[in-house]
């Protein structure tokens, strides 16, 4: 066992490093793959100069390859308030690295005509969403929870290769559910879901807006109270994981964009 400790203001966390699970969604450049928003799929194909081509199989000495994708749409990223500012902000920059204690809830999405809450624009009945209700619930009496994974049911494994359609919409967090998580001090998001807002939110991106601190509809980054969180979209934590407190590490490459992908591992707390 690799034992380690993290003292927190609620105490000390102990896990075993040398038992990690890993809630990120492999992207699969030659198979099977996550889409949102009508984003091509990402892809891979073999560098080619002049007449040399890096495959292999086609008689290189190694292979090359160069990949395309849009980190936002193509499985699991973790993303800046540079998401919706006008000055960029690297993702890399804002998260350095390091273990950070984490709680991971269970929450079932409800049709937005059965919930007294918002969004912008204005809820419709039939479109689900995630409730602070439900994420209130599950937290129980926890005032201040570093990083938060909300698995939403139903849970099934399809989700890692899930296409999101405008006319089959995936669930969204209302603002109530998103101030929730900055009453809680939440500084690191993770959702199971595309995005913390609508598909066909006309770019308000309200949600995002709540949980950054910026006001409706600003894109400047000097009026975000919460510059230095981060959201993380389209994890999958399978239902074998149970609920509960875990030290998370949350890997990205240094990407100098607003977002990059990215491996949440989750450790078990002892």
């Amino acid at each position: 066992m690799s034992l380690v400790t993290l003292e927190t203001p609620d105490g000390p966390l102990r896990a075993d490093l040398d038992r990690p699970i890993d809630v990120s969604i492999p992207l699969r450049f030659d198979g099977p793959q996550p889409e949102f928003f009508g984003a091509p799929v990402a892809t891979a194909r073999p560098l080619e100069v002049g007449d040399w081509v890096g495959d292999t199989r086609r008689g290189a000495g190694c292979n090359v390859s160069v990949h395309t994708l849009t980190p936002h749409c193509n499985g699991t990223n973790t993303e800046s308030v540079g998401h919706v500012t006008n000055e960029p902000v690297p993702i890399f920059e804002v998260l350095r690295g390091g273990l950070a204690p984490a709680t991971l809830i269970t929450v079932v999405p409800v049709d937005a005509g059965t919930v007294d809450e918002t969004s912008d624009p204005a809820l419709e009945p039939g479109q689900r969403v995630i409730a602070a209700g439900a994420i209130a619930a599950a937290l129980g009496t926890a005032e201040r929870i570093e990083a938060l994974l909300i698995r939403t049911t139903p849970n099934p494994a399809s989700k890692r290769e899930a296409a999101y359609r405008f006319d089959a919409p995936p669930p969204f967090l209302t603002l109530e559910a998103a101030a929730l998580c900055v009453s809680r001090d939440v500084r690191h998001l993770l959702v199971d879901v595309p995005s913390l807002d609508g598909m066909g939110d006309g770019g308000r991106m309200s949600a995002h807006h709540v949980f950054w601190g910026l006001p409706p509809g600003s894109h400047d980054r000097e009026e975000a109270t919460r510059a230095e969180a981060t959201v993380t979209e389209m994890i999958y934590v399978p239902d074998v994981v149970a609920d509960g407190r875990f030290l998370l590490d949350l890997q990205i490459p240094p990407f100098a964009a607003d977002a990059a992908p990215s491996r949440p591992i989750l450790y078990e707390v002892l």
